[in-house]
């Protein structure tokens, strides 16, 4: 009965190798496919054209720091994959039985927007993909390089691409004007859209800012003091 135990284990496992080995070897494949048609460079590069693309330098710090805080906290200490976060995100969703956390890192994030958005393949195979790009991304480009990539090719909603648009539409100013207020609210809204965008459903914009704001103070970017100011502050009107 042992070995009959044992014989089964080691075909599970050999199946699981052949599987996992497939799915990186499709992954790969796609990776280079999309690198085939526009190279790294060519593609940063355009995305550096678009006439609202901002620098880091000229965003407010408290920006960034909420960015880090509620997407990737230790975004400045790992590589391109996190694997203590993806062990993280496991552990929760399972010990919760649903989706509550993803283990993705702001580089990956930036592999995503810059390729694989819409893109008609196995979910699979783009992770895997994705994983291959964020390494080229990290070993061509400095953190804060991939940090201004990433805040100027997520999707805030209602059609803005990246901070300056968001800012433009929602709050009617430009990103480097925005209040440590709407920096933590404008933090929170990548992470879901439709659920988070102000124009959408403004209770939920504020629980997702209150959820920035504690990271932040976790992670020391706030005192205890300053959270509870943002969070005691009343929105204005959205646009």
């Amino acid at each position: 009965m042992k070995k009959l135990v044992l014989k089964i284990l080691l075909i599970l496992f050999i199946i699981i190798l052949i599987a996992g080995g497939f799915i990186i070897y499709q992954g790969h494949a796609l990776y280079k496919s999309v690198l085939n048609e526009v190279s790294l460079e060519a593609k940063i590069e355009k995305v550096k054209q678009d006439k609202t693309y901002v620098l880091l330098d000229n965003i407010p710090n408290y920006y960034k720091n909420a960015v880090v805080s509620v997407e990737d906290r230790r975004f400045y200490e790992h590589g391109p994959v996190d694997f203590i976060a993806i062990a993280r995100a496991i552990f929760t969703n399972v010990r919760y039985g649903e989706f509550l956390q993803g283990g993705s890192t702001i580089t990956q994030q930036v592999a995503k927007n810059l390729y694989f958005i819409g893109i008609d393949a196995n979910v699979m195979y783009r992770k895997v993909a994705e994983i291959f790009m964020a390494y080229d991304l990290e070993k061509n480009y400095s953190k804060d390089d991939i940090l201004e990539l990433y805040i100027n090719t997520i999707y805030f909603g209602d059609g803005y691409y990246g901070i300056e648009e968001a800012c433009n539409g929602y709050l009617d100013k430009n990103s480097n004007d925005m209040t440590l207020y709407e920096a933590t609210m404008m933090a929170g809204i990548p992470n879901a859209p439709s659920l988070y965008a102000p124009t959408a459903n403004l209770a939920l914009t504020l629980s997702r800012q209150k959820k920035v704001v504690t990271t932040m103070v976790e992670n020391e970017y706030l005192t205890q003091e300053e959270a509870d100011k943002i969070l005691n502050m009343q929105p204005k009107n959205m646009q």
